[in-house]
């Protein structure tokens, strides 16, 4: 079959992210009923994959695929994971951890919220405290990577003080799995999530938890909270079947076998190397264009930038922006002007500071920011 060349299309938001066209061409192939014997051999295939690029033990840790969102991950990690009479804590530095405290008081369980601020990694020993102050903690959950922020969380130590607790601790690597070289053993974790179309460079549509195998047969015996998202059902009928227990994103996992097979031929050091390198473009490019940084540089993942609207004030208290688009900043109009050459942008999720986010994620390299600057430069220009 001729492949025509799809238009490339520069996305800097947190996801999804920029596609090959090899990816994308992988979703092309002859219809299939996805509870064939060929099918069940790909969803095979795939479960030990998504084990191989954490390290994850096939003997102990299990992948648990789900059609839907990273959110949904939440959803089923949080529902599915919590023996009765016992509690959920949920360190809240970020959008995104807020998001999983939320699912807890949504369905009711005893959640023990330890909010943080936004602006820094967790403090490791303000967990601490919470654990011996709370009793009858069985699930500790943190964020490994705060993509609203780009702020890398200690998760190895938060894993620790889970352990040492006996707790369970779950980690939103969303944004981190296939991005950041990591183990999920070094870093103590019991349950790490993350959807296709981030680290992976694939297509939405396909989530997946990788949890440990003995947690995952005890929560048989918990409180049923959810049905599509209970992470025992779905298990268990991956284990026994082969299959997802619902109808998978068929195309979406073909195209994530394929991005599979570049993210291995690549390699993660590589490839992470890859992704710092393009962020530090980005941060390069926005200083000396005069825009700021939102938070410390040894804070950070380097995945994601938050940069300050220019109209901000900065850590001095003055307002900055004399050499960044013309005040006040409209952040729509520059995403626009942006988008319309090929570049996306997305808003921040700083707490009370405006800010617009550039992400390092995708199948893309410095070579493209040089063009994503060049096509700042002319917006800047016509904004003077």
């Amino acid at each position: 079959m001729e492949r025509t060349a799809v238009k490339r299309n520069i996305l800097l938001n947190p996801g999804p992210s920029t596609t090959t066209d090899t990816v994308k061409y992988a979703q092309v192939v002859p219809d299939i009923c996805p509870r064939e014997r060929e099918f069940v051999e790909i969803m095979r295939e795939m479960k030990r994959d998504l084990l191989r690029v954490v390290e994850a033990d096939p003997k102990r840790y299990a992948a648990v695929l789900f059609c839907g969102s990273g959110t949904l991950n939440i959803d089923a990690c949080v529902s599915s994971l919590l023996p009765e009479g016992k509690k959920i804590l949920v360190v809240n530095n970020g959008s995104y951890s807020a998001r999983a405290a939320e699912a807890a008081r949504y369905y009711d369980l005893d959640l023990v919220e330890l909010t943080l601020p936004t602006d820094r990694p967790v403090d490791v020993k303000s967990v601490a405290e919470a654990l011996e102050r709370e009793k009858d903690v069985a699930v500790v959950y943190a964020c490994m990577h705060e993509t609203g922020t780009g702020i890398l969380n200690p998760v190895r130590e938060i894993g620790e003080l889970a352990h040492a607790h006996n707790a369970v601790m779950v980690a939103d690597t969303t944004s981190a799995y296939a991005l950041l070289p990591f183990t999920v053993e070094e870093e103590n974790l019991d349950f790490i999530m993350a959807s296709a179309q981030k680290g992976l460079m694939s297509m939405t549509g396909l989530s997946f938890v990788i949890g440990r195998k003995d947690v995952l047969e005890a929560s048989k015996d918990y409180p049923k909270r959810s049905y599509y998202s209970n992470l025992y059902l779905q298990y268990s009928f991956l284990r026994d079947k082969g299959e997802m227990h619902f109808t998978p994103p068929v195309q979406t996992i073909y195209a994530t076998r394929q991005a599979l097979a570049e993210f291995f031929d690549e390699g993660i050091e590589k490839k992470s190397a890859r992704h710092r390198n393009v962020w530090t473009a980005l941060r390069d490019g926005a200083l000396s264009r005069g825009f700021k940084i939102a938070f410390p540089e040894e804070y950070m993942a380097k995945l994601v930038l938050p940069v300050l609207y220019p109209d901000t004030l900065d850590s001095d208290g003055a307002h900055y922006g004399e050499d960044a688009p013309g005040e006040p900043f409209d952040f729509f109009q520059f995403h626009d002007a942006l988008y319309d050459k090929g570049f996306t942008i997305y808003p921040g999720k700083v707490a009370d500071t405006p800010t617009f986010r550039l992400c390092s994620l995708g199948a893309i390299d410095v070579e493209d920011i040089d063009a994503f600057y060049r096509a700042v430069d002319e917006i800047l220009e016509e904004t003077r």
